[in-house]
């Protein structure tokens, strides 16, 4: 199938593109298009205009510093996932970058361009979620930042207006004492996860303080479960909160059976990572 007709831009500056979206309520942002292209070929989405961005310039960074990492609209999953001093920082965007998709995919497609895109079966709008980040977004009104926790709206569906484009993402630096783990199932590397689960843990004198989990594939939304107070029985705390969707490719059941296996275990890993880390430091 072929995508319906549509008319093509390629501005050479931000504003150029803010005003073209701003009088074209049906246009799309095109960057990557490994989420986007799909969708026109199956006629999933028909937008009247694709705006590419990909000729804007300053848009591709991945900038590092003790804040965090903050990773330009046109910045590839792959070379965030190249970038030492990202891993350095936030160890979580390497763990889940090495999951995305294929080589291939990782090479074209954006790491902001998945945010908003907005599918909770993808890895990095969860990272985003558990790491309470957020998402610089840009129109002909000015610029604006979006907390992750009021990103995403529904079903492959972000807040940002149809004037919008997001321009940059926020990733805080991993805090002292803290740690973070990452595991999923898929039927292949690469596939979509059936289960993907995160965890971020705080400690002080070695034991934990907070700890939250991240889960991918699980629910409508991209989805972070609080069991601080939980510990003993994580999975249960985070199937108390969690949903369970049934698809083509697994029953609820089925995903709450790898929340029950994932969740301890990735606790367990991130728990694991934070007292190493004190360990070095101290030893440093």
């Amino acid at each position: 199938m072929k995508p319906a007709p549509f008319a093509f831009l390629r501005p050479a500056a931000l504003e150029e593109a803010l005003a073209a979206l701003a009088r074209e309520p049906g246009a799309k942002v095109l960057a990557g298009g490994q989420s986007l292209v799909p969708l026109l070929s199956m006629r999933l989405a028909a937008p009247s205009m694709l705006v590419d961005i990909n000729a804007l310039p300053d848009l591709g960074h991945v900038s590092v510093d003790a804040a965090g990492v903050r990773i330009g609209a046109l910045a590839r999953h792959a070379h965030v996932l190249a970038s030492a001093e990202a891993a350095e920082v936030q160890p979580l965007l390497a763990m889940a970058l090495s999951h995305v998709a294929h080589p291939t995919i990782r090479n074209r497609g954006t790491t902001v361009g998945s945010l908003v895109h907005a599918d909770a079966a993808a890895e990095m709008p969860m990272v985003l979620r558990l790491l309470e980040g957020s998402v610089d977004v840009a129109s002909v009104r000015g610029r604006r930042t979006v907390p992750a926790a009021e990103l995403f709206a529904g079903p492959l569906e972000s807040t940002l207006a149809h004037d919008e484009i997001a321009v940059e993402a926020f990733f805080p630096a991993l805090p002292a004492g803290a740690g973070v783990a990452f595991a999923e199932i898929a039927r292949r590397h690469g596939d979509y996860a059936l289960v993907g689960v995160a965890a971020m843990v705080e400690t002080e004198g070695g034991e934990v303080v907070r700890a939250r989990l991240g889960y991918v594939s699980v629910s409508d939304v991209p989805v972070v479960v609080d069991v601080t107070d939980a510990l003993d029985d994580p999975a249960g705390k985070a199937l108390a909160d969690l949903e369970p969707a049934e698809d083509i490719h697994a029953t609820a059941a089925y995903r709450a059976h790898l929340v029950k296996v994932l969740t301890p275990r990735v606790l367990a890993d991130a728990i694991h990572h934070a007292r190493q880390k004190t360990a070095q430091r101290k030893k440093s």
